[in-house]
């Protein structure tokens, strides 16, 4: 039986930011075409919810759970199972988040 979903375990680190952030990212993924929508366990340690488009390598969306803005603007590179995508700190500072993920389709 083919269906949507994906389990990905991914890692990161946080370039440019001062905070202390949870590095191990576990995800649930539905891709249905070019839509892509899921749940993890995000860098402040909260869920997040997002729900994009894949155009290529790159993911567009948003996403919710981060401190900084209830809804956020998600945009994220992937390529082989790496990704880097930009990252907001409150108070202003800016920087990236990189990483690996590994992806089992069930």
């Amino acid at each position: 039986m083919n269906t949507c979903l994906s389990i990905i375990l991914a890692v990161s680190s946080h370039i440019g930011l001062a905070g202390d952030y949870n590095e191990v990212h576990p995800s649930v993924r539905c891709t249905v075409g070019n839509t892509i929508y899921g749940v993890y366990y995000n860098s402040e340690s909260n869920e997040s919810v997002y729900v994009g488009k894949k155009y290529g390598n790159w993911e567009i969306g948003l996403v919710s759970g981060y401190t900084s803005m209830p809804i956020a603007p998600m945009i994220r590179y992937t390529n082989n199972g790496f990704f880097i995508t930009p990252a907001y700190e409150t108070g202003g500072k800016y920087g990236v988040a990189v990483g690996y993920e590994i992806s089992f389709d069930i």
